[in-house]
């Protein structure tokens, strides 16, 4: 919400913009409960005013929420950073990010927008990249943008600095783990600068925030959900880059690898996952074939997408509801379907009964829709 996003705007969309940032940077509110919490009460405001009384259902302190000043602070740290919000569910917003489970409430940007709406391939790898590879994956970014393809990638070294200097020129997207004005790694200082010029720039963490290795994850489902498609070139079996294209492959995106030699450990994560059905590519035309529309129209008619034309969900949990819930919660991350089986309850009560112990500081969300308590 920077003085572009907010010109010939009212108080009372400027008050509701607020409003979801104070929501969103409220300790124990995830993509996940953000979007419970707008299908639930309709508005940020109301979803705010009924937060303490659901994190002491959830037998936990109400967690502390923003102050105005807070917010104020950080909205002017965005406008000097010279970026802008984009808000899930309001104009603007990439719209096949939206449509994934965990996307982002809200993003801040430099750059230019429109590169999200092209059609994306994410680019990941390592950082400890071979020369060769980085060769290749430099010309592979400069091909696909020749032929109207957004890169997107992590600006990361190695696979991923390559990649978004191949495709400079036309156009790439750099999603950071830390603040929108933080410069990481260092070295890439020129090149994160260049590309929120030139290219698309995307955090979502608050300005000032330095890059931590929670971070990472979050970043990697970013480049995955802009993505039709993720290729990785070059990986370790336990890297970052795997674990991007394992989100990538949950979000019904396509998979992509290009091949190594078994004698070097680093392709050994690409010629995994190939075995495991990703595609084999080695040129532009075998990534290009294997593009296939994302329909932004899914998330239209998802409550999730932040908007206020959803119905209201009502759905009061008792305390042998939350009994029940408990009995079944455990250090070990257990999938919310399985909650929801094996509790023979409906799922809007045991949905709400989750968001009443995350708020409370008591439940920890994980990927693939899994949770455990802390």
């Amino acid at each position: 919400m920077a003085r572009d996003d907010a010109a010939g705007e009212g108080g009372e969309v400027r008050a509701d913009r607020i409003a979801r940032l104070r929501l969103i940077r409220t300790p124990g509110v995830g993509p996940v409960s953000y979007a419970q919490l707008l299908a639930r009460f309709g508005t940020p405001a109301d979803a705010l005013a009924a937060i303490p009384d659901l994190a002491r259902r959830g037998g936990g302190k109400p967690p502390v929420l923003p102050s105005l000043d807070a917010i104020e602070r950080e909205v002017v740290a965005v406008e000097r950073a010279g970026a802008r919000y984009l808000f899930l569910g309001l104009p603007g917003y990439p719209a096949a990010l939206a449509a994934i489970p965990s996307a982002p409430p809200a993003l801040i940007v430099r750059g230019r927008r429109a590169l999200a709406e092209r059609p994306v391939i994410g680019m990941v790898g390592a950082r400890n990249a071979s020369a060769s590879a980085c060769r290749f994956a430099r010309g592979l970014a400069a091909e696909l943008g020749a032929r109207g393809v957004t890169v997107a990638s992590g600006l990361a070294r190695g696979i991923d600095t390559a990649a978004h200097q191949g495709s400079l020129e036309s156009g790439t997207i750099a999603v950071i783990a830390g603040g929108i004005d933080i410069a990481y790694p260092p070295e890439n200082a020129g090149l994160q600068e260049e590309i929120a010029t030139r290219g698309l720039l995307i955090a979502e963490q608050p300005p000032g925030t330095e890059p931590r290795a929670r971070h990472f994850p979050y970043r990697n489902r970013i480049i995955a959900g802009l993505a039709q498609a993720v290729v990785v070139v070059e990986a370790a079996p336990k890297s970052g880059s795997l674990i991007t294209a394992r989100q990538a492959a949950e979000f019904g995106r396509e998979v992509l690898a290009v091949p190594g030699s078994p004698l070097d450990p680093r392709a050994q994560g690409c010629n995994q996952l190939i075995r495991e059905g990703a595609a084999l590519i080695q040129t532009a035309d075998d990534v290009l074939e294997a593009l296939a529309p994302i329909d932004p129209r899914a998330a239209l008619a998802d409550p999730g997408a932040g908007g206020y034309g959803a119905p209201r969900i009502s759905a009061d949990a008792d305390k042998g509801d939350r009994r029940v819930v408990l009995a079944l919660l455990g250090p070990v991350p257990v999938p919310v379907d399985e909650l929801v089986r094996q509790s023979a309850l409906p799922p809007a009560i045991v949905q709400t009964v989750l968001l009443e112990l995350e708020l409370a500081g008591r439940l920890q969300r994980h990927a693939g829709g899994q949770v455990s308590l802390t």
